[in-house]
């Protein structure tokens, strides 16, 4: 029986072309080989599982080629291909440095550079994390390091550049491996998979590299594991269940459950992700991720920086677009504010459920808009639909009262006037927001309007003070003071000052459709605010967009350096004087 090998060194890279997702930094080292430019130390920097170490064997058994072919790959056939392929070659050495990190180690290599090679032109060193190595060793080897014989390359690969000393990185050409993107794991599992006669559905696919977090050999790993479980029936539901991932559907479900504003839905769907043994911080961590994927998959601009299978992309892209992006920014907002949080809470599932019942009210109708509940919270079942409370009418005396009176006025007793009904109270309850957070910070002025009795509105005289800009000014200062709970709000208030229209009436410039539609949703709280403090009931404030010339304020660090050099001759003579650059 032949002996089973993981798929992780059974599929190892053998050429360059064969690298998986380092194609831009694999035809740089071809071409150095092509070009006979060769350095005499390399380091491979990545994260792990990237191909740092199949790239300086594949390296060092290319260069020591003698018969390559066209595509620049090694021929498999020379002695010095030989000798590599059956792991007897003397030309190539490899180093762990995290078992050999002493002086001692690196003298003994440092002999061993003065041997030349028996067979092909380089001998070649690969010292794996070399970051490992003392700084008593890393300066032993720097005189070898800068000055080696003309036979000797040195491939270091480390995981850690930051902890390498400065003098060895200088004397090294540098290469940065990227992490391997989803799409590139899923296309190699599927050869690997073709090739052992696996069948693999390409969604269980795509949760297995999103479970490898950018590494290939943790991929394939990954993917001999979930093949083992299920046979060679690699499935989602068997890939999902193996590997306990917490499937993207439990936040859809959610996310229907915001828009709907189903807060009972939604602590039920949590109730079921805590009993498959999920963490809470890890399911709202989760749900933060999910919440940016729809922002990334929101704009087709965008679309490249979320890490899915095609077909996923499409569908956060549709389920995106039925979003408000404000709704979106907040959902992330809150879900980050529960992470930072949870540590500090004593109740931690209450914490989150707080969070959920936040996210849920979102989209609900601000009192200020409405105008209906006082922006009171409702009990969970009053949730689908309530209906307005009717005004109390005086009821009607009982008959034995109205005997008892008719029997005082015929002895001659004053006729006592019946109690005046009591006014209905209006229900308790605490404020909220559409953000879930209190009102009395962000609306007060609006607040107290939406309180007024109508009769009390209706009879109050019209402010018709007048007032300067200082005036309008200072109060706009209160103004942008007033909403700190609302971070986009508050940002494009103080980006932009109101520019006077006509009369009584300001518009104030905003760069996106976006912004305007976020002043508009707090333009009552705002103008409220604005005619208390001014006493004048006819000044308004409405958001522009501005699509010609952008304002200085929302001008970019490019626009405001052109703007000082065209502004200032003599700043534009130091620039051409010092051959300066802008941005």
């Amino acid at each position: 029986m032949e002996q089973y090998i993981v798929s992780a060194r059974k599929y190892r890279p053998t050429t360059f072309d064969s690298v998986v997702g380092q194609h831009a930094l694999t035809a740089t080292l071809k071409n150095a080989i092509a070009t006979d430019r060769l350095a005499h130390a390399y380091l491979f920097c990545g994260s792990r599982g990237v191909g740092k170490t199949s790239c300086a064997r594949i390296f060092a058994k290319t260069i020591n080629c003698t018969n390559r072919t066209a595509a620049g790959e090694a021929c498999n056939e020379c002695d010095s291909c030989r000798q590599f392929n059956e792991n007897r070659s003397m030309n190539i050495l490899e180093l762990d440095a995290a078992s050999h990190n002493g002086v001692d180690e690196m003298k003994t290599l440092i002999d061993q550079v003065m041997v030349p090679p028996t067979t092909g032109r380089y001998r070649v060193f690969i010292i794996d994390e070399v970051h490992m190595l003392t700084t008593q060793a890393f300066n032993a080897f720097l005189k070898t390091l800068e000055e080696p014989p003309a036979y000797v390359v040195f491939i270091l690969a480390t995981t850690e550049k930051h902890k390498i000393i400065p003098t060895i990185l200088s004397r090294c050409q540098i290469y940065d491996f990227n992490r391997i993107s989803i799409s590139d794991m899923v296309a190699h599992m599927q050869r690997v998979a073709a090739k052992e006669g696996i069948t693999a559905e390409p969604e269980a696919l795509a949760v297995i590299a999103q479970k490898a977090d950018g590494a290939m050999r943790d991929a394939l790993s990954i993917f001999d594991q979930v093949a083992a479980s299920s046979r060679g029936n690699i499935t989602y539901a068997s890939t999902v269940e193996n590997l306990n991932v917490l499937d993207h559907s439990y936040y859809a479900r959610l996310v229907d459950a915001f828009v709907a504003g189903d807060v009972p839905s939604a602590l039920l769907i949590y109730k079921e992700v805590r009993s498959k043994g999920f963490d809470s911080q890890f399911f709202i961590n989760g749900l933060g991720l999910y919440m940016r994927d729809l922002m990334v998959a929101s704009n087709p601009a965008t679309m490249t920086l979320l890490e899915a299978s095609d077909e996923m992309k499409e569908q956060m892209a549709a389920r995106a677009a039925k979003l408000h992006p404000t709704f979106i920014y907040k959902a992330m907002d809150l879900c980050n504010d529960a992470d930072f949080n949870f540590r500090q809470a004593s109740n931690k599932q209450f914490l989150i459920e707080l969070t959920l019942i936040k996210l849920c009210q979102l989209l609900s109708p601000s009192p200020d808009e409405s105008g209906s509940d006082g922006g009171q919270l409702k009990p969970l079942g009053q949730y689908a639909k309530s209906e307005p409370t009717a005004p109390q009418t005086p009821q009607p005396q009982p008959a034995a009262q109205n005997m008892a009176q008719q029997q005082a006025t015929a002895a001659g007793m004053p006729r006592q006037a019946a109690p005046a009904p009591r006014p209905a109270q209006p229900p308790t309850g605490h404020t909220y927001s559409p953000g879930g957070l209190s009102l009395r910070a962000r609306h007060t002025a609006a607040a107290e309007t939406a309180a007024r009795p109508l009769q009390e509105a209706q009879a109050a005289p019209v402010r018709d003070s007048k007032f300067t800009d200082a005036d309008f000014d200072t109060a706009w200062s209160k103004v942008r003071g007033s909403f700190r709970d609302e971070p986009l709000l508050t940002s494009i208030l103080l980006a932009a000052a109101p520019e006077k229209a006509e009369g009584t009436a300001y518009t104030l410039p905003v760069g996106s459709e976006i912004q305007a539609e976020a002043v508009r949703k707090f333009a009552r709280a705002i103008n409220g605010m604005l005619r208390d403090s001014l006493q004048n009931d006819s000044v308004t404030v409405e958001p522009k967009v501005c699509e010609g010339e952008i304002p200085p304020a929302f001008w970019t660090e490019q626009q405001v350096l052109e703007h000082i050099v065209s502004a200032h001759p003599a700043v534009a003579e130091m620039i051409t004087k010092y051959k300066m650059r802008l941005g």
